[in-house]
């Protein structure tokens, strides 16, 4: 059985090779992009089955919004998102408790950097838990 596809949206080139090792590792068949248009493009033609995703990108909200447009839009229906990113470290303010919220947050996890290898693996098992 194939692995699943993720699809890494992070504008640091170091964390996205580091996350991208560590899936490729375990099997995953890992894209990547750096901005949320090329994001955008890349989720249309792969199809994954998993969308890592950071929040502060060009703009401090990038991921925010990317979020929202993925879940309004039936193509990419089904496909959860997992966002990480250093928010919290740089604003104080934690996002977690509004993650799943369906108008403002519509991601299926939230999870601050710097991320340990083993919690993003566990965090990618329980969402494709078939894969």
């Amino acid at each position: 059985m194939e692995k699943a596809k993720i699809l890494i949206v992070d504008d640091d080139p170091d964390i996205t090779e580091v996350m991208k090792l560590v899936l490729e590792k375990e099997g995953y068949n890992v894209a990547t992009a750096r901005d949320s248009k090329v994001a955008l493009q890349s989720a249309t033609t792969e199809k994954p089955d998993l969308i890592i995703l950071d929040v502060m990108m060009d703009t401090t909200q990038e991921g925010f919004l990317f979020s929202r447009e993925l879940k309004h839009n039936p193509d990419f229906e089904g496909i959860p998102i997992l966002m990480i990113t250093a928010i919290k470290e740089k604003t104080g303010i934690d996002f977690k408790e509004a993650a799943g919220d369906e108008s403002w947050l519509p991601v299926e996890e939230f999870l601050d950097k710097p991320i340990k290898p083993e919690v993003l693996l566990s965090k990618v098992r329980e969402l494709l838990p078939e894969s």
